[in-house]
């Protein structure tokens, strides 16, 4: 079998018709289909359908695409080996990672892995959006999800638990509120997808109650929420690694909700990354970290009840 044209056939599959292929691989689109004709009479089969907006693989064209992405990067990894013997590990690595965890936890975790690794170069990212992802803009992101993904392979890294929290001083102009429903006497500092959240349970009775809880104050940054309920403008409900310190110190207080009244609102961090793409050592390196790094447990708040 021609393996430069099982080669190509990976390549189209991946781009997703021949024009953006030919682009890719700085062919002309005549000399991409020519040569997928040819590997399509050698093997004496139909590859891929053809239609006027998308290619689909046959069955045998979608083995073969598997075959041929095991053995690019079988091919990838031999070569890496070759480069890198005798040398320090090196290469660039680019990753996309949360806003506000990326910010406030990971930033120290990337200084310290480049301290280590000196010959490693870093591109990192901070936003919430997976389609550098899919379109393989990053080598990984990091994410925070309610559900696990189905188009990419997933790591989990640990749950995303919220705390309810305040001011010594606001806990004693107004109390110590030990349910969510009390907390619609207070002035609310959440993010903008938490008050849907609440909006939601509130409608439908999860919440305590069917008055919806409304915010005083949305963000999706959460180093601003954190500093206006450390100003005291209201009760904060926001992810406990945010304020783990705060509460550590006394600064703020952690109000007695019940777990099972914040549940609804725990989330999940997931590394994530493409199936078919080749991992340099590097990568792999980082990811290893990453991962010992948060199952030191990053997500946890001390003192929780």
């Amino acid at each position: 079998m021609d393996l430069n044209g099982l080669s190509l056939l990976v390549d189209i599959v991946e781009a997703g018709n021949l024009s953006r292929a030919a682009q890719q691989l700085g062919m002309s689109r005549a000399n991409v289909s020519k040569r997928l004709n040819q590997l399509e009479r050698q093997l004496g089969a139909e590859l891929l359908r053809r239609s006027t907006r998308q290619l689909e693989p046959t069955e045998l064209g979608w083995q073969l695409v598997e075959h041929g992405r095991a053995i690019r990067q079988e091919l990838m990894a031999a070569q890496e080996s070759v480069q890198s013997l005798g040398k320090r590990l090196s290469g660039t690595v680019r990753l996309s990672v949360p806003s506000g965890f990326g910010q406030h936890t990971m930033s120290a975790w990337f200084i310290e892995f480049m301290t280590m690794y000196p010959a490693i170069t870093l591109n990192v990212i901070f936003d919430n959006d997976i389609e550098d992802l899919v379109k393989g803009a990053v080598d990984f992101s990091i994410r925070v999800m309610g559900e696990m993904p189905t188009n990419a392979v997933a790591c989990t890294l640990g749950d995303v638990e919220y705390v309810a929290c305040a001011t010594p001083r606001l806990v004693r102009e107004h109390g110590m509120p030990g349910t969510l429903e009390a907390l619609r006497e207070l002035p609310l500092i959440t993010s903008e997808l938490t008050g849907q959240k609440l909006h939601v349970a509130g409608r439908s009775g999860r919440a305590g109650g069917r008055t919806p809880i409304r915010p005083r104050l949305m963000s999706a940054n959460f180093f601003f929420l954190r500093d206006a309920i450390l100003q005291g403008l209201g009760v904060g409900l926001v992810p406990g690694y945010m304020v783990a310190g705060d509460l550590a110190a006394g600064t703020l207080l952690r109000l007695p909700l019940p777990a099972q009244d914040l549940a609804f609102l725990r989330t999940t961090m997931y590394l994530l990354y493409m199936p078919a793409r080749y991992q340099t050592r590097a990568v792999t390196t980082l990811i290893a970290f990453l991962r010992d790094k948060a199952s030191q447990g990053p997500l946890k708040t001390r003192g929780t009840p």
